[in-house]
């Protein structure tokens, strides 16, 4: 293949999307339409490819050019992959790469809230989940579960980021999700949504409430790690729903949590 690359110069600025560009910047904040994202493991990247994103460049290991990374490279045609033995690479990122491969991919345009949420009865909204590896988790737990697209405040982790995508097993690029602009549930009302705060409260209904089950469309929006979710967001919120809890136990990770009210609350009568 005439478009694999030996790496000779860890200095190359080729590589800098790699080894030395930190999230932030591969976001772009001030130039969107340029970011980057760093897919990695031949199942994240054939899934990013699947749902249309651009490749810019390849990283592998040379072991996995006729392993496992062969398939993905085949899609890659002229687009430049870079390659060296498993010390240097990692030497290089400073890590293992996971399953021998990263591929540098080219961001797309977000869809709107209203975009996002057309046709759709059950929703997930992140209240600033910051842990990547939580946002990635509850991504695949949605996607698996039923659910039909994930919005995300301001505050959330970028499902985009390497660590956040590669738990989520590539379902960032199979199920819908976009950022609100704030953390005002009215836009979600305002497109007839119920909404269900789940928290950890006294007088709340249990998580199979009839009632919940009956909504034709329906918000679950999850808080962040420790905190939960805030006593105005749980005020604004049409249900307060509780997870039971046995044996003293007090509260589930938030990602483990997720998993429990989706497989509930995807239901419909």
């Amino acid at each position: 293949m005439s478009n694999i690359i030996e790496i000779t110069d860890f200095l190359a600025p080729e590589l800098d999307v790699y080894a030395r560009l930190t999230e932030v910047q591969l976001l772009n904040n001030e130039f969107p339409e340029k970011g980057l994202f760093i897919a990695e493991s031949p199942k994240v990247i054939e899934r990013a490819l699947d749902a249309g994103y651009e490749p810019v460049s390849c990283l592998i290991e040379k072991k996995h050019i006729e392993g496992e990374g062969k398939h993905i490279l085949a899609r890659l045609c002229d687009v430049p992959v870079f390659t060296a033995e498993f010390e240097i690479l990692t030497q290089l990122t400073g890590f293992k790469l996971t399953r021998g491969m990263l591929c540098a991919m080219k961001r797309k345009k977000l869809s709107s809230v209203k975009e996002i949420c057309e046709n759709k009865s059950r929703i997930v909204i992140l209240d600033r989940v910051m842990n990547p590896t939580n946002v990635g988790a509850i991504i695949r737990s949605a996607a698996a579960l039923g659910m039909d697209a994930v919005l995300l405040t301001p505050g959330c982790s970028d499902p985009l980021y390497r660590r956040a995508a590669r738990v989520s097993m590539g379902t960032v690029f199979q199920i819908e999700w976009t950022f609100l602009e704030n953390e005002s549930l009215d836009e979600i009302k305002d497109l007839g949504f119920k909404t269900v705060a789940m928290a950890l409260k006294d007088n709340t209904l249990n998580i199979n409430d009839p009632r919940l089950m009956a909504e034709r469309k329906l918000a679950v929006i999850m808080g962040t790690e420790g905190d939960g979710l805030s006593d105005e967001t749980i005020a604004d919120c049409d249900y307060t729903v509780k997870i039971p809890m046995y044996h003293g136990v007090d509260s589930l990770n938030v990602a483990a949590a997720s998993a429990v009210a989706f497989y509930q609350l995807g239901k419909k009568e």
